[in-house]
């Protein structure tokens, strides 16, 4: 494939000019320094996570406390973390992801990690780095997605634009199942500038999802430096972010809906990338 070597809402049943309305909206819009559910919660205290609070779900009814729930209460009262036993109305009302399973940690919001270091620290491991890159994913569950499965393909990170972008919030650390504490997310001002510098800086090669691309995703050659770019939830990428890909990559559908959720054409195309470069 290649001939040359690179050198380098409006709410229902409430009027619409509510303003307490809006005001408990605004509260109850997502943040970055709140997690909710057992795995999301468990994950990041074994990622080492400081945790400022705990609000848990106060038993009523004389059963035993969850397994997993009581670990998590274990281990955040060994750093003396105030935990709050409250009820089931308290913890919904606080709720972002509506789904917290009896438990929301408070804490420090989520770093983003520097792209440059992360590619030197891939280089010192004598390894050659493994990206991807997402234009304007808006959804926080495709996002969630997208970590779980670069987590569990091992994929060196992610990175998104730092506008025009769904962030690392608390819809998407509950629907990342805990992969956010594990996956370096980087956060770059411009997509394609991004690209050009790993081109012709870093040595990289970037493969870009189109329908419309020329090269199926299965006859590419991920190996070296790679990028892999999804493109955004029903406009995929954007033309100056596709200029700068060096492969076009479509992945062959026999159905009659010829498309993809962002998510599901990410995972086919980076277990595939990660089978070749294993090869």
């Amino acid at each position: 494939m290649r001939d040359q070597k690179r050198d380098g809402t409006r709410p229902s049943g409430r009027r619409k000019d509510n303003p307490d309305r809006r005001e408990s909206v605004n509260m109850n819009a997502p943040t970055d320094d709140r997690l909710e559910g057992r795995n999301s919660v468990m994950e990041a205290i074994r990622a080492g996570r400081e945790i400022n609070k705990l609000w848990v779900l106060e038993s009523t009814d004389g059963r035993k406390t969850d397994p997993l729930l009581g670990k998590i209460i274990s281990e955040v009262s060994k750093n003396n973390t105030p935990v709050l036993r409250v009820g089931r109305q308290v913890l919904d009302r606080m709720s972002q992801t509506h789904n917290h399973q009896g438990v929301i940690a408070q804490v420090a919001s989520h770093e983003y990690a520097d792209l440059d270091d992360i590619i030197a620290k891939c280089h010192d491991e004598g390894r050659d780095p493994f990206i991807v890159i997402l234009d304007g994913l808006k959804d926080a569950y495709n996002l969630g997605s997208v970590l779980r499965i670069s987590d569990a393909a091992g994929v060196d990170a992610v990175v998104i634009p730092t506008h025009r972008s769904i962030g690392l919030d608390s819809v998407v650390a509950k629907a990342s199942a805990g992969a956010i504490e594990h996956v370096p997310v980087a956060r770059v001002t411009n997509i394609a500038s991004t690209l050009r510098d790993l081109k012709d800086n870093k040595g990289f090669w970037v493969f870009g999802t189109d329908a419309e691309g020329t090269t199926p995703y299965d006859d590419a050659d991920f190996k070296g430096a790679c990028a892999v770019v999804i493109g955004s939830e029903g406009e995929g990428m954007r033309d100056q972010v596709r200029k700068e890909c060096d492969f076009l990559l479509s992945i062959p559908m026999q159905g009659k809906v010829n498309s993809l959720n962002a998510a599901v054409a990410a995972g086919i195309v980076i277990f595939e990338a990660m089978k070749i470069r294993k090869g």
